[in-house]
């Protein structure tokens, strides 16, 4: 899916004026919710100007021109997708071309794909060969049409504001795969293209780009083990790459350094936080560096430690908890990933003041000294507990009371929700979490929202796709009593709406018969026949995501209302009306976005249910 397509041709005459901006920005505000920054829209108006004089000059005025083309399952989008006929072969042939209006730029030192850009500031960015041959891999990897192919897609960075000089770092990375030029080498740019691409119409081609079938993508649970012990399952992708490299870099430099430096890394559900996480413990794992990865989710870690240790005992052993480290030798290990960090407590341990695993110290404070390198990996909107205090702040400012560099990375494209940076923005505005209200939903090709009449209705939709081969699951607001089994062993059917009941996931760490202990409910088939909670649904991703939404929150008039009192959690029993209805926002942001390729809605209150009816029209399963 693109922005906007059009020949070359058409692109150089509609790059005149404002017009073609004007009309990016209208597709960008109506697929994606948001408002075009000012850097996009200043990169439409000068760049695509630029790249249309090339491919005009090149004689490539029919060649297909995807502008903000988006990766499929994926919210990242290509800057162009120019779609052709080979000159040579005549099969269908692509490159992705990614530009920059940069007119200095050099090198992070110790990191070869990294660079700094004049006019960022300190922020380091990847570089753009390397960004330009992710994109083709990933393309190669997820689209049919290309798979098993060697040489239907290349890559190039054009930085027509920048001469060679003031960017000759930079120069001398481009491979079979990808390539850079500059103003200097515009001419070198126009014979590459024509290497490349015919001056035949490029239509047909992009049609069979735009049509293929999408290669599904590994789940990160299913891939984590062969990811932690060969190695290589993953491509990171643009600020994922960036924030992996600078962890690298760090390790690097933690042994000579008199500072220590703090990774900090923020992003939405899915924007591949865990992803960085896997892959540095394998990497840094297999360069011999003593490496931990640590949670405060026990339902995250299980799950780690269960798939991993299906092949490798040892290295399950790798994976803890965050209060594991609450008495950890100072800098005793290299690097320490903190994933989930939004779940970090105010303190180690338990209530008890007295009790002997207590250290004085705030668990940041613990995990900031147990390595040389810390890295937190965090989404401040899935803070969902009263004592949970992982934010951006509380590590900067921990982390500069004992004099650490603090480097920050934001993932701002997420991977999720198949990639539909739209509908995870649509669940900010439903619940409030960012201004302006709920808006209705605009269907996409790539991801499915439905209304069910009944639970009954959405558990028979949520089955069949489970039949199908798409692992689904149902979560629940926490507003009926959460059971342990039985004597006999059966579990209790606590979720009862009307006629329909079943029962909340298991409590502990067992198999009830034939039901996954809660760590596992995510992931075990099993699971579908049991309702997950904020505690087993949170850090993990499923095919379709089936939600129902409590009395504890209410629509009323023209806006929400919580009932504090409908909430049967006991860690929200003590919260302020304000802080209840923060955190019950924050616990539905989760369970409305596990969802890889479709959600189901359903409230148990008939105004809410009304409203989202008004939302989502005609969308049942």
């Amino acid at each position: 899916m693109a922005l906007l397509r059009m020949s070359a041709r058409a692109l150089r005459e509609r790059s005149t004026g404002t017009a073609l901006t004007e009309r990016l920005a209208e597709q960008f505000r109506s697929r994606l919710f948001q408002v075009p920054s000012t850097s996009e829209r200043n990169s439409w108006q000068n760049s695509l100007p630029a790249l249309a004089e090339v491919l005009c000059d090149a004689d490539l005025d029919e060649v297909e021109v995807l502008v903000e083309h988006q990766m499929p399952l994926s919210s990242l989008r290509a800057d162009v997708v120019l779609a052709g006929s080979h000159p040579e072969t005549g099969r269908p042939s692509y490159v992705v071309i990614e530009l920059k209006q940069w007119r200095e730029a050099t090198l992070v030192p110790d990191a070869a794909d990294l660079c700094l850009v004049g006019g960022m500031g300190n922020r380091p960015a990847l570089h753009p060969v390397a960004q330009a041959r992710r994109y083709c891999e990933y393309l190669e990897d997820f689209t049919a049409l290309l798979n098993d192919t060697h040489d239907q897609i290349s890559g190039a960075a054009y930085l027509h504001n920048a001469h060679d000089r003031d960017v000759s770092e930079l120069l001398g990375q481009a491979d079979g795969k990808a390539h850079l030029f500059t103003s200097t080498t515009r001419g070198e740019f126009i014979r590459y293209l024509q290497t490349r691409l015919s001056s035949l119409n490029g239509a047909l081609e992009a049609d069979g780009l735009l049509e293929s079938a999408v290669k599904p993508g590994q789940q990160l649970m299913r891939a984590a083990a062969d990811e932690i012990i060969h190695g290589g399952k993953f491509l990171l992708m643009d600020e994922q790459q960036v924030a992996a490299s600078l962890v690298k870099r760090a390790v690097a430099l933690s042994r000579q350094s008199d500072r220590k430096e703090v990774i900090v890394v923020t992003g939405g559900p899915g924007s591949g936080k865990s992803l960085i996480a896997l892959h540095l413990m394998s990497h840094l794992g297999r360069n011999q560096h003593s490496v931990f990865h640590a949670t405060g989710s026990k339902s995250f870690t299980g799950t780690l430690q269960h798939v991993v240790g299906k092949r490798n005992e040892r290295i399950s052993k790798l994976f803890r908890h965050f209060l594991d480290f609450r008495t950890a030798e100072k800098n005793g290990i290299d690097v320490l990933i903190c994933d989930e960090a939004h779940r970090i407590r105010r303190r180690s341990g338990n209530s008890d003041s007295t009790s002997i695993h207590r250290s004085g110290r705030k668990q940041v404070e613990e995990l900031i000294d147990a390595a040389r390198v810390p890295v937190f990996l965090l989404d401040e909107h899935q803070v969902v507990c009263p004592d949970e205090m992982g934010s951006v702040k509380a590590i900067d400012e921990t982390a500069a009371a004992r004099g650490c560099v603090v480097r920050h990375v934001n993932l701002n494209e997420q991977f999720r929700c198949g990639g539909s940076r739209g509908y995870e923005h649509w669940v900010r505005r439903l619940l409030g979490l960012e201004p302006g209200g709920p808006v209705a939903w605009k269907p996409e090709p790539n991801f499915d929202l439905l209304v069910a009449d009944s639970p009954q209705q959405m558990e028979t939709h949520l089955r069949s796709q489970q039949t199908a081969g798409y692992t689904s699951r149902i979560t629940a607001g926490l507003c009926w009593p959460w059971s342990y089994p039985r004597k006999d062993g059966t579990l209790v059917d606590d979720v009862v709406i009307g006629n329909w009941r079943r029962p909340w996931n298991v409590r502990g760490g067992r198999y009830v018969h034939g039901a996954p202990p809660s760590s596992l409910w995510a992931t075990e088939p099993a699971g579908i026949g049991q309702i997950g909670c904020i505690y087993t649904a949170q850090g993990f991703e499923y095919a379709w995501n089936g939600t129902i939404i409590g009395p504890e929150m209410v629509w009323r008039g023209n806006g929400w209302r919580m009932v504090q009192g409908s909430c049967k959690d006991r860690n929200l029993n003590q919260a302020s009306p304000d802080e209840f209805a923060h955190l019950t926002r924050n616990r539905y942001k989760v369970l409305l976005t596990r969802g890889l390729t479709g959600t189901v809605l359903f409230s148990t209150d008939a105004e809410t249910q009304s409203m989202l009816r008004t939302l989502i029209p005609d969308r049942t399963p």
